[in-house]
């Protein structure tokens, strides 16, 4: 699949970026048909990001992921050099990958002053007191 995509690309370049999103070996020369719904996730962000955009905007991206599909998409996100725009409600896939959050509502779109952790207590303490 890759191949087809990127004609021009060596052999050698493709499979080690598949292998950054752990599409290795067997894997990576396997038809797509054979492979599992979080391994066919990670080929699609492979092929996405291979001629290296300059920003990504993902929503709702470990949707339906195994953890280990997760934590593949995770650590090739934290290598990509390009912007994140992130929509997600999983926590621990936001504190891992995000330096900032933003926080829509009211028709706006308005950067937080601090991190997910403190935007979850700010949350929490607000519904208490409703």
């Amino acid at each position: 699949f890759m191949r087809t995509k990127f004609p021009a690309a060596e052999e050698g370049q493709l499979r080690a970026h598949l292998g950054s999103f752990g599409l290795s070996a067997d894997k990576a020369l396997q038809p797509i048909y054979t492979l599992s719904g979080g391994q066919k996730s990670r080929l699609a962000l492979a092929w996405i990001t291979y001629s290296k955009p300059h920003m990504l905007l993902l929503d709702e991206p470990t949707n339906h992921l195994d953890i280990d599909t997760v934590d593949a998409l995770l650590r090739a996100l934290l290598e990509f050099k390009g912007g994140l725009l992130v929509v997600s409600h999983d926590e621990h896939f936001i504190n891992t990958l995000c330096e900032e959050v933003h926080v829509c509502g009211g028709g706006q779109l308005k950067k937080y002053p601090g991190d997910f952790e403190e935007y979850r207590k700010a949350i929490a303490k607000t519904l208490k007191t409703r």
